[in-house]
């Protein structure tokens, strides 16, 4: 299969699943879950992870009974910020913007306590920890949009985990790539651990 076709096939089932009453997916979704957020939440829109059609999350050794899942509009009607920050990419400065992490994880009913700690996913797999103290010290945003536009897949988004490390001289003191060594790209998964 053609990869254009393969990602048109993949798209167009993700955005009927979304839409599908099962458990194993986000309900009331008006486009394909981009962020699954699991572990010690109070509020639930899909079921336990199922190995047959959750791939991705079982090749990545993910487990839970329920999550929350947000798609694009669900993390777009949280409140948004811009931060300003000089990539790692191409070390220039570019305005990121989405809502704080820390407001995605009270609209799954995630524990707040500074002494919570979170895993962030990326899609090739790759995990941050990070606690929600450090989350909320660095402010970090699930930005949505890159310079105005809307982040691609095979980019750095849909989503990306990130702050403004250039807003912290601790930070700054650091390459451009230690920089942001705890910010996944990719994003599509949170778990919250007490």
């Amino acid at each position: 299969m053609k990869k254009r076709d393969f990602l048109a096939a993949t798209l167009g089932s993700a955005t009927l699943a979304a839409a599908a009453p099962s458990g194993a997916t986000g309900r009331g979704l008006a486009g394909p879950g981009l962020l699954t957020v699991s572990g010690a939440i109070r509020r639930g829109n899909r079921g336990p992870l199922d190995k047959a059609l959750d791939q991705m999350m079982a090749k990545q050794q993910l487990s839970f009974d329920r999550a929350h899942v947000f798609d694009f509009e669900a993390l777009r009607a949280l409140p948004a910020v811009t931060l300003r920050a000089t990539l790692e990419y191409d070390a220039k400065v570019h305005a990121l913007r989405g809502p704080l992490l820390t407001e995605v994880l009270k609209a799954a009913g995630a524990s707040t306590g500074d002494a919570v700690r979170l895993v962030l996913r990326a899609i090739d797999g790759y995990t941050v920890p990070l606690t929600l103290a450090q989350g909320r010290q660095y402010r970090f945003i699930v930005a949505t949009h890159l310079d105005g536009q809307p982040m691609a897949l095979g980019g750095l988004g849909p989503l990306w985990a990130v702050y403004a490390p250039d807003a912290y001289p601790e930070m700054m003191a650091k390459s451009l790539p230690e920089r942001y060594a705890r910010c996944p790209w990719g994003l599509y998964h949170v778990e919250v651990q007490p």
